[in-house]
């Protein structure tokens, strides 16, 4: 089953089940639509179907959290079929194209296709810069190269697999496709810096005001996973 849901003014999600669920969503721009993340394989007829049924105009980029599989499934066909560049951020690009072993895997995995996706653009001093009406933030830990994307205009936080959820409240990334744990931890305080009112994530429903449960979140994780306070805090 997958469904569609409207969650702010400018955003969609497009959410699947397969063993558990998957999240990717549709941000309405001025000159067309930016696709964030793309599931798996089979969501790609529904992604694509969905995009046309909008009319909100074309295709105009695919931008990724990061390169693990269940982020990218659909990344190959769309954009052969509509013709869009795909981006990463630079740091995530040699993981996800099999050049560098991810953190804690055991063999190389070629999960997007060498040469397809590009880097996010950056500034001078390495900051990702603006792309569409979204603004990237390097957010490491669950993967070396991971981004969020926050949408100020609607107040969303697209936050991928920094965090999953659990009844309505934050929660861990999955442990076993953590690669630093203790990173994603220090990654998790773009939430204190922006308070996003809505924030979503690939695994998992929708967050209310997740700046109000940061607190309780960091000590939980650092309390569970026995990292030190000075880690997050410095």
């Amino acid at each position: 089953m997958i469904r569609v849901e409207q969650i702010s003014a400018n955003i969609w999600c497009i959410r699947a089940w397969l063993l558990i669920p998957l999240r990717v969503w549709i941000v309405r721009e001025e000159d067309g639509v930016t696709l964030v993340d793309a599931g798996m394989p089979f969501m790609t007829k529904r992604i694509m179907a969905f995009i046309e049924q909008l009319n909100a105009g074309p295709l105009k980029r695919i931008v990724l959290t990061h390169g693990h599989s269940d982020h990218v499934g659909a990344v190959k066909k769309i954009a052969a079929a509509e013709s869009v560049p795909v981006f990463a951020h630079r740091i995530e690009i040699p993981y996800m194209e099999g050049k560098e072993l991810y953190p804690r895997r055991k063999k190389l995995e070629v999960n997007v296709q060498p040469g397809l996706a590009q880097p996010l653009p950056e500034d001078a001093e390495g900051n990702v810069a603006p792309i569409g009406g979204l603004q990237p933030y390097l957010t490491p830990g669950h993967s070396p190269g991971h981004v969020v994307y926050y949408h100020e205009k609607d107040g969303v936080l697209l936050a991928g697999d920094l965090f999953t959820s659990k009844r309505g409240g934050l929660h861990r990334p999955m442990p076993m496709f953590t690669a630093d744990m203790a990173q994603a931890l220090k990654s998790s305080l773009i939430v204190r810096q922006l308070r996003p009112r809505h924030l979503e994530v690939c695994h998992g429903k929708s967050i209310q005001n997740p700046a109000e449960q940061l607190d309780d979140y960091l000590n939980e994780v650092s309390t569970t996973f026995s990292i030190p306070t000075s880690v997050w805090q410095s």
